[in-house]
């Protein structure tokens, strides 16, 4: 079965990032189609990037990022959930990336986002990333604005347009996980 982890991608007090995995955690779990599981940033106490080699060399030293590495290997796909930080993504969302290599590599990804542009600009980031990472981005992605779809800027309550480009999302990142199942075999 297909395996998709949902990244909680903020460790901030206080955080949106954790409401909207939920909500997308709920919809993701009703498919058929790939096992859906929360992977949160928060329970893996990665520091700013401490290995003394670049993670290309897959040399890694710290357990801390044995266990990241164990856990993102063991994916076959990604939906990160990312605010929008100063036009950009949350850096411990950056730092985890950053972490390991090989076990991103072609694997796909979407993104579901918030901020106060929905979250579009740190979107965009994360597509270069994910390039430079061997991880195929999917085109659809949704994204949330702090406007209309939190009270207050902090209780979710996402608008029901937003379902769709989720359902559109969650097809797109199982189609493209599952196509490229022979580049991670081999």
């Amino acid at each position: 079965m297909t395996k998709i982890g949902i990244i909680v991608g903020s460790t901030r007090p206080g955080r949106n990032a954790e409401a909207v995995a939920r909500w997308v955690y709920e919809s993701a779990a009703q498919r058929t189609d790939a096992e859906f599981e929360i992977v949160d940033l928060l329970d893996y106490k990665l520091p700013l990037l401490d290995e003394a080699t670049p993670a290309g060399y897959g040399n890694y030293s710290q357990p801390h990022t044995k266990a990241w590495a164990e856990k993102i290997a063991s994916l076959d796909g990604f939906v990160i959930v990312t605010g929008e930080y100063n036009r950009s993504m949350p850096a411990a969302l950056k730092n985890a990336i950053d972490f390991v290599y090989a076990e991103w590599n072609n694997k796909a990804v979407g993104f579901v986002s918030y901020g106060s542009a929905g979250g579009a600009r740190a979107v965009e980031h994360l597509r270069g990333i994910a390039g430079e990472m061997q991880l195929a981005d999917v085109r659809s992605q949704v994204t949330l604005s702090l406007f209309t779809d939190f009270e207050n800027f902090a209780a979710f309550k996402p608008a029901d347009s937003h379902r769709e480009a989720l359902v559109t999302t969650l097809d797109q990142v199982v189609a493209w996980s599952k196509a490229l199942a022979p580049l991670r075999a081999s």
